[in-house]
């Protein structure tokens, strides 16, 4: 279904159901070069689950017009007008990787309108390489290459991820480079990738935060390090925040190399 936010048509893949205001909401937030189908075994099991799902694309990516975040802060701003929009009180967010930035971010801001936060392969602070920043702005397609080989532990993901015989990795090149040509006024992958780089306010956003928190890490993530994590961890424990962690034995996408484990942790999570 299109949303009217700001001023522009925002996608929001719900599997095909309205809108219910007597049913619980969760928004999935995609990461840099992705949009709602990174979601799609947890979104359609959500929604054909007793949830309101709004599995997004963010502003300037895809099917999604307004302008593409140059901030982890213009983004959560978004979530904001996103959930005026769709007439949500309360929502649960779940975001991957600069999503994770984007929904922390929205959560500090939204308190008690937000009833549930997971922050899959999240770190903070989550600093891009030069190398690779640079790469992503004057060889995209190099970049992409890159982290396609680096955001996972095994080319070869279990069937279940998106069908019998799915190539994972040339399935996400393809998502990247659709996602990258999607947008011809700005390099989406560069302007996130910055964004996320820029990011100063985990800290004091996870401080800020009244809701139970879920950190979905990826044991063998390259992209971000479990470990990159633990500081929002801290801070978590320090404020005496209701949260856990989940550690699954795989890379940065969690969603496609364990699919029904990431599910379960977020299902289990949200109910």
């Amino acid at each position: 279904m299109y949303l009217q936010v700001n001023n522009h048509k925002t996608y929001c893949y719900t599997a095909g159901k309205a809108i219910d205001p007597t049913q619980p909401t969760v928004v999935f937030i995609h990461g840099v070069l992705g949009d709602h189908s990174v979601w799609i075994l947890q979104s359609r099991y959500m929604a054909n689950h007793g949830w309101n799902v709004l599995a997004i694309d963010l502003p300037g990516h895809c099917k999604s017009e307004g302008n593409a975040p140059a901030s982890v802060e213009e983004a959560a701003t978004f979530i904001e007008s996103l959930l005026d929009a769709a007439g949500i009180e309360k929502a649960a967010l779940v975001g991957h990787s600069w999503g994770s930035l984007i929904g922390l971010e929205a959560a500090s801001k939204l308190k008690d309108r937000i009833n549930r936060l997971v922050l899959v392969g999240t770190a903070f602070p989550m600093k891009v390489s030069p190398a690779l920043l640079d790469m992503s702005l004057n060889n995209p397609m190099a970049a992409l290459k890159m982290i396609n080989v680096l955001s996972r532990s095994t080319l070869a993901a279990p069937p279940s991820a998106l069908g019998p015989g799915t190539w994972v990795y040339g399935s996400n090149m393809a998502l990247g480079r659709r996602v990258l040509a999607s947008n011809t006024q700005v390099n989406v992958f560069h302007r996130g990738f910055k964004a996320c780089d820029d990011y100063a306010n985990g800290e004091a956003a996870m401080s800020q935060i009244t809701c139970p928190v879920l950190f979905l890490l990826g044991a063998q993530d390259q992209m971000t390090l479990a470990k990159s994590a633990q500081l929002l961890i801290d801070t978590a424990e320090k404020t005496g925040k209701d949260f856990s962690v989940v550690s699954l034995a795989v890379g940065h996408h969690q969603m496609t190399e364990a699919p029904e484990e990431t599910l379960m942790a977020i299902k289990d999570f949200l109910k």
